[in-house]
C-alpha cells in the first residue's frame, strides 16, 4: 500500500512587474494573459474553474482555481500526482498563490507561492530543486510583455532542440549565435530583428519589432541523460502574427537543429 503524503514542499518568491494592479491581474489570471508569456493555457475565470497548462503535443498539467479575488490574489491546484505519473496516494495536488500588490511609480509586486506534499522521495527533491529556476525565467517574460503588450494577445510558437552537451556549453553557441551579448544589443535572425530586453544566466528576452512585433524568449535546461536542451519560445502581437508564426516555426527549428553543438537529438 503506498503511504500517504505529508512530506511537505514550498517554494517562494517575489518579482516586481511593471503596470497597474488591473493589469498584472489580466496577465496572470486569464487565459490570454497567461498564454503571451507562460505557457498556452486554458482558464475558466472563475473560482471552481478548470484549467489547463500545455506543455507540449502530448503533455500538460491540469488543475482548477481555488482562490479568486480580482485584481489581487489567485490561487490554483494542479494534479501533481497526474502530472508526473506517480500513484495519487503519494502526491498532493500542487497549490500556487499569486498576492498582487501596487507600488509606486506604476509599479506592481507579485508574489508567488506553490507547495505540495510526496512522501519524500529523492526525485521530489531533486523536483523541487528545479521548479524555481525552471519558472522564474518565466517571470522575464512578463515584465517584457507587460511593459510593451499588455492585455494583448499572443500567437506562439515553441521549438526545441535536445543535445549531447553541458547546459554552460549549449547556451554559449545559442548566446554567440544570436548575439545575446547585453540588453539592448540588436539582434537578426531567421528574417526577424530585434533588441535584447534581458539577459540572464541562461535565458535572454528578445523584443522583437520586425517583421511581426513580438517577444522571443531563448534558453538553455537540463535535459534527460546529461544531455541539454534549447528552447525558443515566440509570442507576437499584430493581426500578421498567425501567418508569420506558420512561416516561422519550422525556419526557427531548423535554426536549432543546425547550431554547431555536435549531432542533435531532437525534442519536439
Amino acid at each position: 500500500m503506498s503511504p500517504n503524503p505529508d512530506v511537505p514542499y514550498r517554494l517562494e518568491f517575489s518579482v516586481e512587474v511593471p503596470g497597474t494592479p488591473d493589469q498584472v491581474w489580466d496577465a496572470i489570471a486569464t487565459a490570454t494573459g497567461m498564454s503571451a508569456w507562460f505557457l498556452p493555457t486554458d482558464l475558466d475565470e472563475h473560482e471552481g474553474g478548470s484549467l489547463h497548462f500545455a506543455m507540449g503535443p502530448d503533455m500538460g498539467s491540469d488543475g482548477r482555481v481555488t482562490g479568486w479575488d480580482p485584481p489581487r490574489r489567485l490561487e490554483y491546484e494542479e494534479d501533481w500526482a497526474a502530472l508526473m505519473g506517480k500513484d495519487p496516494a503519494e502526491l498532493s495536488p500542487l497549490t500556487s498563490e499569486f498576492l498582487v500588490e501596487a507600488r509606486s511609480g506604476g509599479t506592481c509586486v507579485v508574489r508567488v507561492t506553490t507547495s505540495g506534499f510526496g512522501v519524500g522521495a529523492d526525485w521530489e527533491q531533486e523536483w523541487w530543486d528545479t521548479l524555481g529556476p525552471g519558472w522564474l525565467p518565466s517571470f522575464d517574460t512578463l515584465r517584457a510583455y507587460l511593459r510593451h503588450f499588455a492585455g494583448q494577445a499572443a500567437t506562439r510558437m515553441d521549438v526545441s532542440a535536445s543535445f549531447p552537451a553541458d547546459e554552460a556549453a549549449l547556451w554559449t553557441v545559442v548566446r554567440d549565435e544570436l548575439g545575446l551579448t547585453g540588453a539592448g544589443a540588436v539582434v537578426a535572425a531567421n528574417g526577424a530583428t530585434g533588441s535584447v530586453e534581458h539577459v540572464a544566466e541562461r535565458h535572454a528576452v528578445v523584443l522583437l519589432d520586425a517583421p511581426v512585433p513580438g517577444l522571443l524568449s531563448v534558453g538553455v535546461w537540463p535535459g534527460e541523460d546529461g544531455d541539454a536542451l534549447a528552447i525558443v519560445r515566440a509570442s507576437w502581437f499584430s493581426d500578421d502574427a498567425p501567418e508569420h508564426g506558420r512561416r516561422a516555426e519550422p525556419a526557427w527549428q531548423a535554426w536549432l537543429d543546425a547550431l554547431p553543438v555536435g549531432s542533435a537529438r531532437l525534442d519536439r
